[in-house]
């Protein structure tokens, strides 16, 4: 069981590394009750963007390991981890940045990005 967003975009959260609200942080706050919608639009592209800059910065050359051990295994646990010299910090911060690129390309390719997050 896992908890997914839908709408212009979808995907599904990463397994306790990424909260709902993951998505707050591109400038948005999404709306509750047991799901958070947000809608950005062309206005909030510098915001993603910007978001999607201070997370690649923040992780530094740890982005690399951490492309590179995904495409060396296709799971992860304490271990796997822990012995590539990747944190929990570092892989949700990772998770954060590939739902930032979802938003950020899909207001570029249709002017707005609207989705609903399961909390």
């Amino acid at each position: 069981m896992g908890r997914y967003y839908s709408g212009d975009i979808e995907g599904k959260f990463w397994f306790a590394l990424q909260d709902s609200d993951a998505a707050d942080r591109f400038g948005v706050t999404g709306e509750q009750p047991s799901t958070l919608s947000y809608y950005f639009d062309e206005d909030n592209l510098e915001d993603v963007e910007l978001e999607i800059k201070n997370i690649e910065e923040s992780l530094g050359d740890k982005l690399q390991l951490i492309e590179k051990f995904f495409e060396d295994n296709n799971g992860w646990n304490d271990k796997k981890l822990e012995d590539a010299g990747i944190t929990q910090e570092e892989l949700s911060e990772y998770a954060d940045l590939g739902l930032g690129k979802k938003i950020r390309d899909c207001i570029k390719e249709n002017g707005s990005c609207q989705f609903d997050a399961e909390c």
